[in-house]
């Protein structure tokens, strides 16, 4: 997650910087020296920035719009006050800080056109950015081993999955993400000593880690490490889910059983291609070397980052049965209720 963008271009930048040069700056001073901000610069070089800014500014509003209804929904509806339904609030609330976390800063950078960010600020987006988007895939898992259980062990579903169960595994998750990265974004006991322009749409971290003038060997083997266990973990967790849901189907002998449970993990199928399918085409694409321009692998993370957080709302509202006889009763109570009361 951390140096998906450029896992190697990135680290060979960083060891431009001479062991004479970093040898002379320990000698001159062994304190940490900070900068008071750091300058946006990436997709400056891009045409109509601030017209795609604006684009992502329409997903970000209709995310926010489409989780915050949709969490509202859970909250009030006792009858979704069940474990899959937790696991949709979670995701959903993992879906707004991620779009905030983002969409904000780059409507000041590239619509007010101030690309400006103090220091302690950076870091705040760096962690949030980070913490909210290895959330991600873990909210996925949790929605994976929701549909396992309901598939595979239907009968002792409400012994196995219940609502104190979920909640611990919910609160278990954020908790190790929040500390692991916590620990991985740190970047406050490394020196700044030149250039301060962030060559992303963010403050990002693998660019940030190439401007410090300290040794950052290793920061970026700890960030290596766990992108690739944040990718390749929660991918294999939600394949074996996946491996046992098929294995379960295919013993049922009614066509129609199958059909109905199958129906089941449609939207999260969906939403598990959408967020692993790019990430991980653009890591090998840029893991072996091969060149393309960078403002297209900011543009295709970006769109990654935002897209995502705006479909899953709206495929669980319009996919879940649930959820749309909610909003039909919402509505039909609205219409034809109210104006029955105001008759009287």
């Amino acid at each position: 997650m951390y140096l998906v963008s450029r896992p190697l271009k990135a680290k060979h930048a960083a060891k431009k910087l001479s062991r004479k040069k970093r040898t002379a700056m320990k000698n001159t001073s062994n304190s940490i020296i900070q900068p008071a901000g750091f300058y946006i610069v990436g997709l400056s070089s891009m045409s109509y920035s601030n017209i795609y800014v604006m684009f992502l500014t329409v997903l970000y509003v209709i995310t926010v719009i489409c989780n915050i209804f949709l969490i509202t929904i859970i909250f009030y509806d006792h009858r979704l006050h069940v474990p899959k339904f937790m696991a949709v609030g979670n995701l959903a609330l993992v879906d707004i800080v991620l779009s905030t976390s983002l969409v904000p800063g780059m409507i000041k950078t590239y619509i007010v056109l101030d690309n400006f960010v103090p220091f302690k600020l950076c870091l705040l987006q760096m962690y949030t950015y980070y913490t909210f988007l290895s959330l991600e895939p873990f909210s996925l898992c949790i929605l994976s081993y929701d549909r396992f259980i309901a598939i595979c062990f239907p009968l002792r579903q409400e012994s196995i999955n219940t609502n104190t169960r979920m909640a611990y595994i919910i609160g278990a998750v954020w908790f190790f993400v929040c500390t692991v990265v916590l620990y991985s974004t740190s970047v406050s006991t490394l020196t700044f000593c030149g250039s301060l322009e962030v060559n992303s749409y963010f403050c990002d971290y693998a660019p940030v880690l190439v401007l410090a003038c300290s040794d950052v060997t290793s920061q970026w083997n700890y960030a290596t490490i766990l992108t690739i266990l944040f990718t390749a973990g929660p991918s294999i967790f939600i394949f074996l889910t996946y491996m046992g849901i098929l294995s379960a189907v295919f013993t049922m002998k009614n066509n129609q059983s199958r059909f109905r449970a199958l129906a089941t993990c449609t939207e999260h199928f969906i939403i598990v291609a959408l967020f692993f399918f790019p990430i991980v085409t653009i890591f090998c694409l840029t893991f072996f070397g091969i060149i393309w321009d960078p403002n297209v692998g900011l543009v295709c993370l970006s769109l990654t980052s935002l897209l995502t957080p705006c479909v899953n709302p709206i495929l669980y509202s319009l996919k879940t049965k649930e959820v749309r006889s909610r909003i039909y009763s919402l509505l039909t109570q609205r219409w034809f209720v109210h104006p029955l009361k105001c008759s009287h």
